[in-house]
């Protein structure tokens, strides 16, 4: 059987760009000789759509597009993902073939744990359900019905299934693209069946889908795997039958028969008109998993691109510092976008060092950016004048240091308001949890790019960025400088901070894993530096509530993923 699986990039509320992309896509498997083509869960609406799902009339237009949609179903099949609205509102398949929408799939299991919350939206359904496509039986579920061993997919495969398709919109977190695909070969083995992962691509938000989209038989053998990060038509043949042949050797499904299992609903029997034989089937496509660290950038480098586009952004600005964070907004803002959209700002103080400014400025050039310099000495001498009057003779500390960080956030955003670009936040997720930001300085922008990128991750994302090339852009001096803010004479961060290896351990442990100060000391971590860490994460609340949103790579992002009242009295 020839599979097609489309891997999209839709935008959330753009149901005119959603149905002309699945419209093209079911074009192009056509011409490819599938039979079956399947489209990303809630492709026509793009993933998540939050309140959106609250509108009569959103929901109405959205299966308006199905409808029309499933014009373009002829002579092929298209599982086409979108919500569902009859006695309730489902996340649902629609099975189009033969100019109609010939069933519907609804999903069964609701994921509402991290950044989910499809059960204040959607209501589950209640039936596992087969389709059967030129003699091959096909089992429909959608994402989170097999991030479970006894989904619908044990049914399915019980009901004849010999193909199993999953329309997904997985988010993407450091590491879950390998975790994920050694849970789907585990499927496709326990069950017999072959199976085919159809996944979002694209940036929503907070939110990045790796895609990563493939196809296993029923060994849980990768037999085409589609690009991470990217769009992408995977075609691939499978030997559906080769699972069924498989079952006269494996007594499992026979016990499990014996099972009390759940009725299999029967979508539909179609015949496509896909000339297989008129050409050799192509080789199937297996693209490689990207390495840890290059995941990640790649990661960074197309939310920022959707955040910027899909908002209606061309350019972005932010403040260069000559320091690491900075240097990796700056390669990740010029691949999202490319140098021509992408303008660099240094503003230098008193305390700035001579190698940060030069390191700013060569950093720039290499990247082919444009760069402004603008000094902020005088600004700071004429707030000292306006605020003499009631400072009086107090003794300068972290008020005027603030205020350094406040007036280069103001220029940053009169540039903004002057020629309509976006402001980028440079500031990492160590700095974050510990509030080691400025409320309307640093943290003043529209999009966090490292927002949830702890430091030690950020000096490994610059080098994987310093490596990609024969000739790095990146000056050897941004790395090997001790990290400083530059907002006193001397200043070090870790005046101020643990070591980063040691903040970064204490924050793992309390902001994702949500382990108490016993259990951190227990790891090895020394009792002084748990203490004070834990008391400046739970004091920060407040601060972190206010910053713009920033693209999500560990395993619990601020925001969305991780909710802490800011008025709480529970410590550690």
């Amino acid at each position: 059987m020839r599979l097609a699986l489309s891997q999209l990039n839709p935008t959330v509320g753009d149901l005119a760009g959603n149905e002309a992309a699945i419209r093209e896509g079911i074009a192009r498997a056509k011409e490819a000789g599938a039979q079956l083509v399947a489209f990303p869960e809630l492709a026509v609406t793009g993933y998540p759509p939050e309140d959106l799902l609250l509108k009569e009339h959103f929901l109405r237009d959205a299966r308006a597009a199905v409808e029309r949609l499933a014009q373009d179903a002829d002579g092929i099949v298209a599982l086409v993902g979108f919500p569902e609205r009859a006695d309730d509102v489902y996340n649902a398949l629609a099975v189009l073939a033969d100019g109609h929408v010939q069933g519907i799939y609804r999903k069964m299991r609701l994921p509402n744990y991290g950044v989910f919350d499809e059960v204040r939206y959607f209501q589950a359904g209640t039936e596992p359900a087969i389709i059967e496509v030129d003699g091959v039986t096909v089992g429909v579920t959608i994402c989170e019905d097999d991030w479970v061993p006894d989904g619908p997919i044990v049914d399915e495969a019980l009901a004849g299934a010999e193909i199993v398709v999953n329309l997904s919109a997985s988010p993407y977190q450091a590491g879950k693209p390998a975790e994920r695909e050694t849970m789907l070969k585990q499927r496709a083995r326990d069950n017999l069946t072959a199976f085919a992962f159809c996944a979002m691509v694209g940036g929503q938000d907070e939110l990045v889908f790796d895609g990563t989209s493939a196809v296993y038989d029923h060994h849980g053998t990768v037999v085409a795997r589609a690009p991470q990060f990217a769009e992408h038509l995977l075609i691939a043949d499978v030997d559906a039958h080769a699972a069924r042949a498989a079952r006269l050797r494996d007594t499992r499904p026979r016990l499990a028969r014996r099972v009390e299992h759940r009725p299999v609903a029967h979508l539909g029997r179609f015949t496509t008109s896909a000339g297989r034989a008129a050409e050799p089937a192509p080789a199937g496509e297996v693209y490689d998993l990207l390495d840890a660290d290059a995941e990640v950038y790649a990661a960074l480098v197309l939310g920022t691109r959707d955040y910027v586009r899909k908002n209606g952004f061309e350019h972005v600005v932010f403040g260069l510092s000559g320091g690491v964070d900075s240097t990796l907004v700056a390669t990740v803002a010029v691949d999202a976008l490319g140098p021509e959209k992408v303008t660099a700002v240094s503003m230098p103080s008193p305390f700035s060092s001579s190698g940060t400014k030069s390191d700013a400025r060569a950093l720039a050039e290499n990247l082919g950016i444009a760069f402004h310099e603008l000094s902020i000495a005088e600004a700071m001498e004429l707030y000292d004048g306006i605020l003499e009057p009631v400072f009086g003779d107090r003794e300068k500390d972290i008020t005027e240091e603030n205020l350094q960080a406040r007036i280069r956030g103001n220029l940053l955003m009169a540039m903004s308001n002057k020629f309509g670009w976006l402001v980028l936040t440079t500031g990492n997720k160590s700095e974050m949890s510990v509030g080691y930001s400025t409320l309307y300085g640093d943290s003043a922008g529209g999009f966090a790019v490292i927002k949830d990128c702890p430091k030690l991750l950020v000096y490994r994302l610059v080098d994987v960025r310093a490596h990609r090339d024969e000739h790095s852009p990146i000056p050897e001096s941004i790395v090997t400088r001790a990290p400083s803010a530059e907002l006193r004479p001397d200043q070090k961060d870790e005046d101020s901070l643990p070591p980063y290896e040691i903040l970064d351990a204490i924050l793992l442990g309390y902001v994702e894993e949500d382990l108490g100060r016993e259990q951190l000391i227990a790891r090895g971590l020394p009792e002084a530096d748990v203490d004070r860490v834990l008391r400046l994460v739970d004091l920060a609340e407040y601060k972190r509530r206010q910053q713009p949103p920033g693209i999500k790579v560990t395993s619990k992002a601020f925001g969305r993923d991780r909710r802490v009242p800011i008025t709480n009295r529970y410590r550690g």
